[in-house]
């Protein structure tokens, strides 16, 4: 018999509901069920999680307009195989959004995978990543969707990040006193993004990150969530410097954005470099990120198959962001993005400015989220946005 996708979905809820009826649930937010073998040999949580938003848009001299989505739904599998050093973690999105993009490089086929990738720790403080993921960029991007203190990431984010592709990546951590880390990751992937199936149409990527913190870990990986749900009761400081290098990149935001591909069908190829310089403070309820991300590339302006001059996407951004953790788990947070385009591009230059009220009901894992952002346009139309995200998590 054939399966298709959901009905493998289907089973999966079959099997999940079946262990609830044998075994007590394990709590809220911390997946759906866990599997152990007879012989721990093997472990697999897995969870859900959903995000339903309703968005409203006003642009100067022009209509209002709203909507109403979910953002995200997804189902997250993890554990470790044959030994806790080698753990594993796929996540499938479910959602229009989430498997959107499919094209001819993905042999027209929706991007239902996220992630799919193995975490082998070989060697003392080295683990060696395989597969699918997140590269080490940009901090915002590496925050997952599920613990963000605001509705969405910023303009900085969805203009510059790398997100995920297919590669390997080396990790690895030291302490140089007993509270100073440092942390670094280095990467090579395809370098065409996530779940692309007609080969390596350009070069190599090359990503390389260094991370320092001088206070010491964050409660509960807070260096990497929102806002300051733990109430450091001593301030913590990471800050992180990536630099990302795509050999020949034939997308025009390096393995994101669109295909550059000229009159003749041939794909315009040129080196895209993209620096990343981030820091996120905590402590006492107070939380702090700051980001600046500048891109370049060797060969900018190309002719498209439509035989218009188009440009890769070369500038540079910053995003600061600040929140600050009220009684009963209410929080307010503000931020101000700025997006400089080189002129080459014909881009407009962007400011936004956001402020946000959240209530984190259990955490990140239940909650509530609003914001309302004023976006100014350099020589165009202004918009205000308005977002109200409910977000579950199993």
């Amino acid at each position: 018999m054939k399966l298709n996708f959901t009905g493998i979905v289907l089973f999966i809820f079959s099997i999940t509901a079946i262990q609830a009826q044998e075994t007590p649930a394990p709590k809220f937010g911390n997946g759906l069920f866990n599997l152990v073998g007879k012989d721990s040999t093997f472990t697999m949580k897995i969870g859900a999680r959903m995000q339903f938003l309703a968005i409203s848009n006003w642009e100067d001299g022009q209509a209002n307009e709203a909507n109403f989505l979910v953002r995200r739904a997804r189902l997250k599998f993890d554990g470790f195989a044959y030994s806790p050093k080698l753990k594993y973690k796929l996540e499938l999105g479910l959602s229009n959004r989430d498997i959107s993009g499919a094209s001819q490089y993905t042999s027209n086929a929706p991007r239902y995978i996220l992630d799919a990738v193995i975490k082998w720790n070989f060697h003392e403080n080295f683990v060696l990543w395989f597969g699918q993921t997140k590269l080490p960029g940009n901090r915002e991007r590496v925050i997952s969707s599920a613990n963000l203190q605001q509705v969405d990431r910023s303009l900085l984010n969805s203009r510059f990040n790398i997100d995920r592709d297919l590669g390997i990546q080396l990790r690895h951590h030291f302490n140089i006193t007993d509270r100073f880390i440092i942390k670094e990751a280095l990467a090579i992937s395809q370098g065409e993004g996530r779940n692309i199936t007609s080969g390596n149409l350009g070069g190599h990527q090359y990503t390389g990150r260094i991370e320092f913190l001088p206070f010491g870990n964050f409660a509960s990986k807070g260096d990497y969530k929102g806002s300051d749900l733990k109430r450091e009761p001593t301030p913590k400081l990471a800050v992180g410097v990536s630099y990302d290098f795509n050999n020949n990149a034939v997308k025009t935001r390096s393995n994101q954005g669109a295909y550059m591909v000229n009159e003749d069908g041939i794909f315009h190829e040129t080196n895209i470099s993209t620096l990343y310089v981030d820091a996120m403070f905590k402590y006492k309820g107070i939380s702090f990120m700051a980001e600046y991300a500048d891109r370049n590339a060797d060969d900018v302006l190309f002719t498209n198959e439509d035989d218009d001059i188009d440009a890769v996407q070369i500038g540079s951004a910053i995003n600061l962001q600040v929140g600050y953790l009220l009684k009963k788990d209410w929080e307010v947070s503000g931020r101000y993005t700025n997006i400089d385009w080189d002129k080459l591009t014909g881009n407009a230059n962007q400011s936004q400015y956001t402020v946000g009220v959240s209530k984190y009901i259990i955490g990140h894992k239940l909650k509530v989220q609003t914001d309302i952002s004023h976006l100014e346009v350099t020589h165009g139309n202004n918009e205000l946005m308005y977002r109200l995200q409910f977000d579950i998590h199993f």
